[in-house]
């Protein structure tokens, strides 16, 4: 059904391919994930499929793709709209109009389908989807999960013979996540679809692929194969298989399942040792590891201590009628936020002197919200929310798509006002706070890293960071290469794949060492290589006193990093406590180690290598 034949693509004004030596053939009726580390063209090659390299990013191509029998040399986006489908990283950048069903319906309209396939189709999708309550919402008010699943959703009613998805579950929480796949999985067993797939989450996706491609390095020939032989040999790799390497199980297990039948032996080797209760850090580690794995994560793991962190715990009312989360994306939001973290003068490093040093007042939290309520175009995203952040404290707010996560992390930036309640940065008012005082007490990662990026190039983003900081020049180039190396300075933003400008846009804010950190999906794009020193930057700045608020679908993070837990549903607080509590109790935020060791209480594979030792 796709065919590569001895594929290269390079773009103008780089002198090495994004991708070479790709040769491989992809029959009808099989789900292939694309794997690799960030920026190795797995998007690229992706984009080769649907024709969109080198017809809409220019470059060149050589050798040849043909999918269902079209040459996309020859084939433009528009002729191969019939065949293929596809979904890139941005869901934004794929709508073209105002509701979800009008989206729903939008690419049978252009293929002139009948208005009763049409209806029935759109009636099948949303249902599929669980879609069904948000038919007429505009698209625009809809949280980052919702829009991906209507993405989703949109190239699915067309009936394509083949799907090419760029982390298709990147904005979705896990239930979610199951859903898309299933769907995709039926779509794949049922009608004979083709579906082409890239994720970094590969714990999510490895299970259901039929073969895995994987890019291991930029320029690099791939490595086609069966899943469990491809892993033994990548560089990238989920926890389970993780866990299967550092075991010697083979052949290496895939599922939690197929770990949970080999455990037995491993759980009566932990059983002597005491599973930690916490995955916090003590002061000044910032090491750490996220396993799945990269051969760079892994090579020489250091362990994490472990200590209990302050945790203030806030019961949930009973949950009312669903509400859906709003996302701050709006021009006037945007603008505001560059505003906030990239054009205020950096924060004064000097100490306050108080009146009466000989009483003085206890400092005020980073973050504090209480009885937190906010009401916007006529939907409840959040109530009665109570919430206290210490400094030094990393809380990850988790939750499905649409429970208020990113309305949250908004509050405290003053992007959303309160509807009731109140909310305080170090004991300012945020949505009252001019910007230049704002900035000296917090800073937001936006899930759009495209909301603080405008210059033209990579370099000029830094130096813009630096000035706005106040910092010695060349500390956000430095935090770029700490964190991902290998982006060039003359580089274009939008060149970047998404992992690549998030990265960037998580350099500009950290330049600045704000007191409280907001990150909102900060791992979407992101490799386990780069997630592991994200982890460590992350960690450091904890250690320093910093609060942070991360707001994820990521339980592999969460699980690594996270002091303390926060579950939001329908825009209230359900759970609050230390990490290993809420996750551990919870089927779908609980990681995989948890799952395959449990009834013990074990999060991560670094634990289980260090008790092993």
């Amino acid at each position: 059904m796709i065919r590569f034949e001895n594929v290269s693509v390079t773009y103008a004004g780089v002198a090495e391919p994004a991708v070479a030596g790709v040769d491989f053939e992809i029959p009808e009726g099989e789900l292939v994930l694309l794997a690799g580390p960030s920026g190795v063209g797995k998007s690229t090659l992706l984009g080769a499929v649907s024709g969109l390299v080198p017809h809409f990013t220019g470059g060149t191509l050589r050798g040849r793709v043909t999918v269902a029998g079209r040459d996309t040399r020859t084939h433009r986006p528009r002729e191969l709209a019939d065949v293929v489908g596809t979904v890139g990283q941005d869901p934004l950048s794929h709508f073209v109009t105002d509701t979800v069903e009008e989206e729903l319906a939008y690419g049978m309209e252009s293929l002139g389908l009948p208005p009763e396939v049409m209806r029935r189709r759109v009636e099948e999708t949303l249902d599929l989807l669980g879609l069904a309550g948000l038919r007429d919402r505009p698209i625009a008010t809809l949280s980052g999960g919702q829009q991906q699943r209507v993405a989703i959703g949109s190239v699915l009613t067309p009936h394509p013979r083949v799907l090419v998805l760029d982390e298709p579950t990147s904005a979705l929480d896990p239930a979610a996540a199951e859903e898309v796949l299933a769907v995709l999985l039926r779509l794949v067993h049922d009608l004979g679809t083709t579906v082409l797939l890239a994720e970094h989450r590969l714990e999510r996706v490895l299970q259901y692929a039929d073969q895995v491609a994987l890019l291991p390095a930029p320029g690099a020939a791939p490595v086609l194969g069966a899943p469990a032989d491809v892993m033994a040999v990548s560089p990238v790799f989920p926890p389970v298989v993780a866990l299967g390497r550092l075991t010697d199980w083979s052949p290496l297990p895939l599922t939690v399942r197929d770990a949970r039948r080999r455990a037995a032996g491993l759980r009566e080797r932990l059983a002597a040792r005491e599973a930690p209760r916490d995955t916090g850090n003590a002061p000044g580690d910032t090491h750490g590891d996220i396993h799945g794995g990269s051969a760079a994560a892994t090579a020489e793991p250091v362990p994490a201590p472990v200590v209990e962190s302050p945790a203030q715990k806030s019961a949930g009312a009973p949950a009312p009628a669903p509400v859906a989360e709003p996302p701050a994306q709006t021009p006037s939001a945007r603008l505001r936020a560059r505003r906030l973290l990239r054009r205020a003068p950096a924060p004064s490093r000097s100490p306050s002197s108080s009146r009466h040093p000989e009483a003085p007042t206890a400092p005020a939290p980073p973050a504090e919200a209480r009885a937190l309520g906010v009401r916007r175009a006529g939907v409840q995203a959040l109530r009665g929310v109570d919430l206290s952040v210490a400094p030094g404290e990393t809380v990850a707010l988790m939750g499905r798509n649409g429970a208020g996560k990113s309305t949250l992390l908004n509050t405290f930036v003053g992007l959303v006002e309160p509807s009731a309640g109140t909310v305080r940065v170090s004991g300012a008012v945020p949505h009252r706070a001019s910007p230049r005082d704002l900035v000296r007490r917090v800073g937001l990662v936006p899930q759009e890293p495209r909301d603080l990026l405008y210059a033209d190039t990579v370099a000029a983003e830094c130096a813009a960071a630096d000035r706005d900081a106040g910092a010695e020049p060349g500390s956000c180039r430095a935090l770029v290469s700490e964190l991902l190396p290998g982006i060039a300075d003359g580089v274009h933003p939008r060149d970047l794949s998404e992992g690549q400008r998030l990265t960037l846009a998580m350099a500009v804010v950290l330049t600045a060492r704000p007191p409280l950190l907001l990150l909102d999906e900060p791992t979407r794009g992101l490799d386990y290589a780069a997630k592991a020193r994200l982890v460590a930057v992350l960690r450091g700045l904890a250690a320093a006193g910093h609060a942070i608020v991360l707001a994820t679908h990521d339980v592999e993070l969460a699980a690594e990093l996270a002091h303390r837990v926060v579950l939001l549903a329908e825009g209230e607080v359900i759970a609050d406590g230390p990490t290993a509590e809420v996750v551990v109790s919870s089927p779908s935020f609980a990681p995989q180690v948890t799952k395959i060791l449990a009834p013990q209480r074990w999060l991560t594979v670094t634990q289980v290598r260090e008790a092993l030792r």
